[in-house]
């Protein structure tokens, strides 16, 4: 390790185009790490800590940077940003620590960086009656009605997140009219490649609703209300959460239902369904497995009921 008279925050430019070049990371995601990363060179700036070199950090820097995140505010909500959030800040200045090792630059090390004890995440979700009574919802005489129920059951079948069901294409379905079911290769989050699963259910409902279509555009769900300029552009994911909301409330499911929830319920179905944990995971796309065990406290009472229904000696 060698030590760099070059300011701390000065390397920040460089820790972009390793992102980009040497992690393979997706725009957006460099766009996140880039907006967590600037709070912190604000904060040293504002602290007169400008012309600080990589070798100078001390724990006692990241202490105060700390407690400077836990008193912040969140401009969208007014209040103070969540322990999660504060998590990814200090994340990405764990990574910027990564970066100087990498570089063979003498720096704090990365393990220094604690990440804030999150309470149990509460993980909301419906079950399969519900899940029927949101499904029959939408009115399939009009066009409308029948995309919004390939939607519904294309959200269920694959547990897809709301982008990745926004970014998917005609062109993808294409010769599906004699299948049962359909395996399908698409880009998750952070632009990794995946492979998700649409049962016979969802593929009939995809098949009525693309036998409707009159028109050659390239999104597999379109708009059809609103002024003509918006007519077949591809649905926003706020067009869709928006729709799962009104329909969740005439099926008269709770009202924090979201596409995310119609995920978290295809995940939690399939681990009551006795579904390795591992299995879910990749269904979902995690890239760890600590994010798919946020799943495993919902479906601990079943699994304890069963549990004492089969396992072990009866009393006799």
């Amino acid at each position: 390790m060698k030590r760099n008279n070059k300011p701390l925050i000065s390397h920040i430019d460089d820790f972009q185009e390793y992102l980009d070049i040497e992690k393979g990371l997706s725009n957006k995601s460099q766009e996140t790490y880039g907006k967590f990363i600037a709070k912190f060179s604000r904060w040293m700036e504002n602290n007169n800590l400008a012309k600080l070199l990589p070798h100078e950090l001390t724990e006692e820097h990241v202490r105060k940077y700390r407690i400077f995140l836990s008193q912040s505010f969140s401009r969208a909500t007014k209040e103070p940003i969540k322990r999660s959030t504060q998590n990814y800040y200090l994340i990405a200045l764990r990574n910027l620590l990564n970066f100087f090792t990498d570089r063979d630059i003498l720096s704090l090390s990365a393990e220094k960086i604690k990440l804030i004890k999150e309470k149990e995440r509460s993980v909301k979700f419906l079950n399969l009656d519900q899940i029927k009574k949101l499904l029959l919802t939408p009115n399939i005489k009009t066009i409308t009605g029948l995309r919004d129920r390939a939607i519904l059951e294309t959200f269920f079948s694959a547990g897809l997140r709301i982008a990745e069901l926004v970014a998917l294409n005609r062109e993808q379905f294409t010769n599906i009219e004699n299948k049962k079911d359909l395996e399908l290769g698409i880009i998750g989050k952070g632009s990794h490649p995946r492979t998700i699963y649409l049962s016979e259910r969802a593929l009939s409902w995809l098949k009525k609703y693309l036998e409707k279509r009159e028109d050659k555009e390239k999104a597999l769900f379109i708009n059809y209300k609103g002024p003509k300029k918006q007519a077949g552009a591809r649905l926003t994911a706020r067009a869709i959460e928006t729709s799962v909301k009104k329909y969740a409330l005439m099926a008269g499911c709770p009202l924090t239902t979201t596409p995310h929830v119609l995920r978290h319920s295809f995940a939690t179905d399939l681990l009551n369904k006795g579904v390795d944990i591992r299995v879910v995971q990749e269904f979902l796309g995690h890239r760890n497995i600590a994010t798919t065990q946020i799943y495993t406290h919902v479906t601990r009472p079943q699994l304890r009921e069963i549990h004492r229904k089969y396992h072990g000696i009866k009393n006799e």
